[in-house]
């Protein structure tokens, strides 16, 4: 079983796999900051200075040491515009990958022509083939 174990982790998928979750999540920490920082306060202003992480509804009020009970609306609107950066940074790493795949890919070489396939004929009609070519190589000679 170790062996087994051993056998699937040193295949490459499971280290690129690695690799592209702590990428990604270093990558989060960025989209967290360009959301945050450079795309929400914009949109701040442009809904009078309505601060999306504060937008809430209040389900119940605070009673005592019970707490409220919110709706966070304005970090569900944060998470999808996070989301729909991320989606498009993805979109165009991809679609810049599949340019340069298409620019430095090889050309395809022709196929060589498949061969026809051969002809099945039953003995009578062999033997009347033959039969035929001797009479004409004797009308020959």
């Amino acid at each position: 079983m170790w062996k087994e174990f051993q056998k699937f982790i040193m295949r490459g998928n499971v280290l690129d796999l690695a690799v592209g979750i702590i990428i990604g999540a270093a990558f989060t920490a960025i989209v967290n900051s360009l959301v945050n920082d450079i795309v929400m306060p914009p949109i701040g202003l442009l809904t009078a200075g309505v601060s999306f992480e504060d937008l809430a509804i209040t389900l119940k009020a605070a009673e005592g040491d019970n707490p409220a009970v919110v709706m966070n609306i304005g970090l569900f609107i944060n998470a999808i515009i996070q989301f729909l950066i991320v989606a498009f940074v993805v979109f165009l790493i991809i679609r810049a990958f599949n340019r340069m795949m298409e620019r430095y890919a090889k050309p395809e070489e022709p196929s060589p022509e498949p061969t026809p396939d051969p002809v099945i004929i039953s003995q009578q009609e062999l033997t009347e083939a033959i039969k035929d070519l001797q009479a004409a190589i004797e009308r020959r000679s």
